[in-house]
């Protein structure tokens, strides 16, 4: 007989826990890669959220994390192995997980960060709307323009503007042809160059640095995320000033931008994620634009070519 109590009271804590864990709040968090740029919205992203009292490590919010590693092949496969741990939301870090994200799951709410808005990213219907089960933040690409006048502020010599693009990411093609357009009002060349992967960039961008632009654009591009050392290098040893429109590549070695904060940006879609957890997941939040952006610069960058930047522009953080 107490044996049998005994094991039933086993029994009653083992479901209870289990209750205990089911009741915690959980999140999927899909990267397209390891990026130094990329982390600063993933931090900002589960700050918000620990700021809200969903923290793991309060036990208060469970987390499962995805890193497709810059492989698009895995993408695919790092979400589906979210979905199978059925989590409350999808965080989506970037434009490619967003879409893979939505794609592969209609019921699973997908929170979108360091994106274009929906519509930028092809994932409307004919009648203009987003899918139901997507929200979170996104940047309109209208930005670009303002960093690109930074060229012609420092550089007023300045009439050809290489730049490398992902040919296969929509997100980087919608933000080419806001700079060719940005361009041609400015009365500026832009010199293109396809990339696919990462592997490229390398001699991609010595061919690029052989055609002398007087400047180099570095675009919201996964691939150039993850292969931006190499083109900031091959920039400088060609003396080639870099400009960009994302203030986390100005931390890493281009000389300005104007543009999203990528902190602020993932710290804005914890907000929204706190607030659909908030409501007992019942409330999805409607897609936002970003809000922060700011002017920022690299003073060892400047100091290459002499460059004194005005006191609203910001350091980049080392």
């Amino acid at each position: 007989m107490l044996k049998k109590i005994i094991f039933f009271f086993c029994i009653s804590l083992l479901f209870a826990a289990c209750g205990n864990q089911r009741n915690i709040p959980s999140v999927g968090f899909l990267d397209v890669a390891e990026d130094a740029t990329l982390a600063k919205a993933r931090n900002g992203f589960f700050d918000a959220l620990q700021q809200n009292g969903f923290s793991e490590k309060q036990k208060s919010l469970q987390v499962y994390e995805a890193n497709a590693q810059g492989d698009i092949s895995m993408l695919n496969q790092s979400c589906d192995y979210l979905i199978a741990k059925n989590p409350d939301l999808i965080a989506a870090n970037t434009t490619l997980s967003t879409i893979t994200a939505v794609q592969r799951t209609k019921s699973v709410p997908v929170c979108m960060m360091v994106a274009p808005s929906p519509a930028l990213a092809g994932l409307t219907n004919n009648k203009g709307e987003a899918p139901k089960n997507l929200f979170g933040v996104y940047e309109t690409l209208g930005y670009i323009d303002t960093s690109l006048t930074l060229i012609q502020q420092f550089f007023p010599q300045a009439k050809t503007i290489g730049t490398i693009y992902n040919s296969s990411e929509p997100q980087s093609t919608n933000a080419l042809n806001e700079l060719k357009a940005a361009a041609q009002r400015l009365g500026l060349t832009i010199l293109p160059m396809p990339v696919t992967a990462s592997s490229e960039t390398q001699l991609v961008a010595q061919a690029l640095a052989a055609k002398k632009p007087d400047a180099f654009f570095a675009l919201p591009d996964n691939v150039i995320f993850a292969s931006f050392e190499t083109i900031a290098k091959v920039c400088n040893d060609a003396h080639i000033p870099v400009f960009t429109s994302e203030s986390g590549l100005v931390s890493r070695g281009a000389i300005a931008s104007y543009g999203a904060d990528f902190y602020q940006w993932g710290f804005q879609a914890g907000l929204q994620a706190s607030e659909y957890l908030k409501s007992g997941k019942k409330n999805i939040p409607h897609p936002e634009e970003v809000k922060t952006r700011n002017f920022v610069y690299n003073p060892q960058a400047a100091e290459q070519y002499n460059l004194i930047f005005p006191e609203y522009f910001k350091k980049a953080d080392k």
